[in-house]
């Protein structure tokens, strides 16, 4: 177990609000708070319609994605709890998934992905079990590769 960490958390890259419905949802982020819509986003697999919304522009970007799900019966149950996950910049997304996992964290299944923007992800469990006793406490996190002007912008500002 090693103790040097080779990666770090650059920023929020995203949050994930979700509801039976993502027209509630729009009311508020888009209507109200005038986040615009810049992409949609649907998997059966995952179980999830979403609209990808932003706020603020280029490396200080964060998107909200507003999620429901395409079957209400069926996992996973992306508008349970409302708040479904939260996105972290990383600068090394690989080297983070090695010496995370070597050190305890539990990893969501499916490895590291494309995911609905176009970045490679992964998810940290919301729950530890006894090989991986790290986890999320609760809450699902996503690991989002940084591109390469995001990881300049925000280095410059830390």
């Amino acid at each position: 177990m090693s103790n040097t960490r080779p990666f770090r958390v650059l920023g929020i890259q995203q949050i994930a609000i979700g509801a039976l419905s993502k027209e509630k949802l729009k009311t508020l982020w888009v209507e109200k708070l005038g986040l615009s819509v810049t992409g949609t986003f649907q998997s059966m697999r995952e179980n999830v319609d979403e609209d990808i919304c932003a706020m603020g522009v280029g490396p200080f970007k964060v998107e909200v994605d507003l999620m429901q799900p395409i079957d209400q019966e069926k996992k996973p149950a992306v508008h349970n709890t409302p708040l479904n996950h939260v996105g972290l910049w990383i600068d090394d997304l690989p080297k983070a998934v090695e010496w995370l996992a070597a050190n305890g964290v539990r990893f969501a299944p499916g490895g590291i992905r494309k995911g609905a923007a176009g970045y490679d992800i992964c998810f940290l469990h919301p729950r530890g079990n006894e090989e991986f006793p790290i986890s999320g406490e609760g809450v699902l996190i996503e690991l989002v590769q940084a591109p390469p002007e995001v990881i300049q912008a925000l280095t410059q500002l830390g």
